[in-house]
């Protein structure tokens, strides 16, 4: 099968481009930088060289790419104001480019990386794949959730669309270091907020293993969790704490604080947008609320199970050792300092 990829140099689509080669499938790429395709593939030890250069916003372009492929994966998402068009315009665009255009040229299966996060808040105690599409609040928010009811359009019509919902993504070789693990990063360097909530965290390296399982034709639209494991943020404190071998710090935080705080930290970035400061109104919600995701339907019917968390987390820090984005001293447990 030959699967055209967007995103493919980013976290979750450069492993699942490992993991699709992996399986004996072709691999065509989409992307916009040649040398990043090489330098970001290169380091998981790939080459890819069927690339299409182009932007998932150029209707023509994907078109062209997804001219001749069988199936598809839509990892691709703009996080951050980086180019010309809002965050919201990019991936709306990208989405209804790539999806619209596979459907049209029948293409199946036709796999969107989503998120749990267009289904917060929790409609019930677990969030599952059937729960509402949410109303949130930032551009990339927005973006994920109307990315997300364009696919269940298709869904609803019978086309072999098929959604994919990681929780928080975590583990080794982020090209990029994602909002994840820089949280990870930053609790062992500044502390943890122990309040209500709690975290979902799931490994990259699992993500591409539901992507590829859920890489076959003939079975309409579907939807999968690919939420690996719930922690309350004690729960969290405690592993972070065991694997780097150092006391972390805890600051008790009631819901309503962390609210205000990202209250705050909105105010001052309508007026000065390069304040970074991971706590917005929207993550403090995520913080407080969030919920267990239901993946059983993933495990039964995909035979994908979820590594420990405990493996997933040990791998984020030492790559984040490894890369300096964390110093010896903040993870003494793991630093080797015999020569290499």
């Amino acid at each position: 099968m030959k699967v055209l990829v967007t995103g493919g140099t980013g976290f979750v689509g450069s492993h699942a481009v490992e993991a699709i080669l992996r399986a004996g499938h072709e691999v065509r790429l989409l992307a916009r930088t040649p040398d990043k395709v090489d330098r970001v593939l290169g380091t998981l030890g790939m080459k890819v060289s069927d690339v299409v250069l182009g932007d998932m916003t150029d209707a023509a372009c994907v078109r062209n790419a997804l001219t001749g492929c069988d199936a598809v994966l839509h990892a691709a998402a703009e996080v951050e104001i980086g180019r010309a068009k809002k965050v919201f315009e990019v991936n709306v665009a990208g989405t209804h480019n790539v999806v619209g255009g596979a459907v049209e040229l029948g293409l199946d299966p036709i796999l969107v990386v989503s998120s749990v996060a267009t289904m917060f808040p929790p409609a019930g105690p677990v969030i599952r794949v059937d729960d509402p599409v949410a109303n949130l609040h930032t551009d990339y928010g927005r973006s994920k959730a109307e990315g997300e009811r364009y696919a269940r359009e298709f869904q609803a019509a019978g086309e072999p669309v098929v959604s994919i919902y990681p929780t928080g993504v975590i583990g080794p070789n982020d090209p990029g270091l994602s909002a994840a693990l820089r949280g990870v990063r930053d609790q062992i360097r500044f502390g943890s907020m122990i309040t209500s909530g709690g975290v979902g965290l799931v490994d990259v390296r699992d993500v591409a293993r539901v992507i590829v399982a859920a890489l076959e034709p003939g079975r309409g639209p579907r939807r999968y969790m690919a939420g690996g494991h719930f922690l309350s943020w004690s729960e969290d404190a405690d592993l972070l704490e065991q694997i780097t071998g150092r006391k972390m710090r805890r600051y008790a935080v009631p819901p309503w604080m962390v609210h205000l705080m990202g209250r705050i930290v909105d105010m001052v970035r309508a007026v000065a947008p390069s304040f970074d400061f991971p706590i917005t109104y929207e993550a403090s919600l995520f913080m407080t609320l969030f919920a267990p995701s239901d993946s059983r339907a993933t495990t039964e019917e995909l035979g994908v199970t979820f590594r420990p968390i405990r493996e997933t987390l040990l791998d984020t820090v030492r790559f984040l050792l490894e890369t300096g984005e964390l110093e010896p001293g903040q993870a003494p447990a793991l630093f080797d300092a015999s020569p290499r």
